[in-house]
């Protein structure tokens, strides 16, 4: 091979290299997610069996603390846009996450874990847009598939790496369900602080991020400025999300079938080990065929997801289930994030993302306040409901044109 062909080859190679931000940031999210998961698979266990509430009041818990959180996910990319800094707000995120999850260890009464998890879901929607406008902007175009598919699996990863420590820990501790979950949650704050050590050491923003006018030149974010496009592939995402409730419901599903708190940790590892091996491959499939069609394949399958786990008549067919999950989650969480930053405009991107997580966020309290209450009635009737939405979700997907991007 000549010289010159070997140059070439190699800026090919080097152009298909992910930056070391987009890598850093991934390691901070498999950090993150280990804390949370740890501390999440208990928390419907800790509220119903330790706090005595009802799925109702669990309902009221998850739906307020994803809610709240949404406004901040637009917030927080209009402040980024504003400022043209996207790091100050990842970390004082990914902070306030981390340190909810060993305060949790100290809760008596469920008025102060409403209060925690607002804490920590607060942080999450503070961290997200600028975040991913981290990425984005880390990223070309080609690649940004790829990137977010990364990011997803290292964030997966933690998911399964996290339960199954969590098992050990569980294993380890002897003493009554409230001890035991109680040590679990102060453990669970050591992964948190990882997360945002290599946030600080390792996570450099692009400097030429920085807006070119001042800071005030830059107007608050209205609906009526996003493109009818997106507009309506919000819509479609906000309808979706009114029957993917919280994950929580999940958990108490499962927990109603007879798995122990061991085994509600062993199937939530379970499903995210599916979707960590599939992440970042299924990322480049929607970067070479487009993001839509994937988007719409993990519609129709959240639909049979949900429909199986509504009506799982054991143990096994249950977790069959939720291996079919992982696929789910694979499909779409990164992908979708991705074809949500082809919509936006380039000079608005972290308001535009934000935009895209704050209706994410904004379906999650009436979707989780009916599930609660549906779920009291019957258990299976939530997941009846949300099987229909995302039927009807990916039927109007398949009408949306894709925007002007590899979408």
């Amino acid at each position: 091979m000549s010289i010159e062909a070997e140059t070439q080859t190699e800026a090919v190679e080097t152009s298909q290299r992910l930056s070391s931000t987009v890598v850093a940031l991934g390691f901070v999210s498999l950090f993150m997610d280990m804390s949370t998961e740890m501390a999440y698979t208990q928390i419907p266990r800790f509220l119903t069996l330790v706090l005595g509430v009802p799925a109702s009041i669990v309902g009221l818990i998850e739906g307020l603390a994803e809610s709240a959180a949404s406004l901040f996910r637009l917030v927080s990319g209009y402040l980024s846009d504003r400022s043209g800094r996207r790091k100050p707000l990842t970390v004082f995120g990914y902070g306030s996450s981390a340190l909810a999850k060993p305060l949790m260890a100290l809760v008596t009464l469920w008025p102060f874990a409403l209060l925690l998890r607002l804490i920590d879901r607060l942080g999450k929607g503070i961290r997200t847009a600028p975040r991913d406008a981290l990425i984005t902007e880390a990223t070309p175009i080609a690649l940004r598939g790829r990137a977010f598919g990364l990011h997803r699996a290292m964030d997966t990863i933690g998911a399964v790496v996290g339960p199954l420590l969590g098992i050990l820990i569980l294993k380890a501790i002897r003493g009554d369900l409230s001890h035991q979950l109680r040590v679990l949650f102060l453990f669970a704050g050591i992964p948190g602080l990882l997360a945002v050590l290599t946030l600080l050491l390792f996570v450099h923003e692009k400097r030429d991020s920085a807006p070119k006018k001042p800071a005030t030149a830059l107007p608050l974010p209205k609906w009526s400025e996003l493109s009818p496009l997106y507009r309506r592939f919000l819509v479609i995402v906000f309808l979706f999300n009114l029957g993917n409730f919280s994950d929580a419901f999940l958990l108490l599903r499962a927990q109603d079938i007879g798995y122990t708190a061991i085994g509600v940790m062993a199937l939530y590892a379970l499903f995210n080990v599916v979707e960590a091996l599939l992440d970042y491959n299924i990322g480049i499939l929607g970067d070479r065929i487009g993001r839509r069609p994937l988007v719409i394949a993990g519609y129709l399958l959240f639909a049979v997801v949900y429909l199986g786990i509504g009506l799982a008549p054991s143990k096994l067919v249950l977790a069959i289930f939720f291996v079919m999950y992982g696929l789910y989650y694979a499909l779409t969480q990164g992908v979708q994030r991705a074809f949500a930053a082809d919509f936006s405009d380039p000079t608005k991107l972290a308001t535009q993302i934000g935009a895209y997580h704050m209706v994410v966020g904004l379906a999650l309290l009436p979707a989780s306040l009916i599930a609660g209450a549906l779920y009291q009635y019957r258990p299976f009737l939530p997941f009846i409901l949300g099987a229909l939405l995302a039927s009807l979700s990916a039927l109007l997907l398949t009408r949306l044109p894709s925007p002007n991007t590899n979408g």
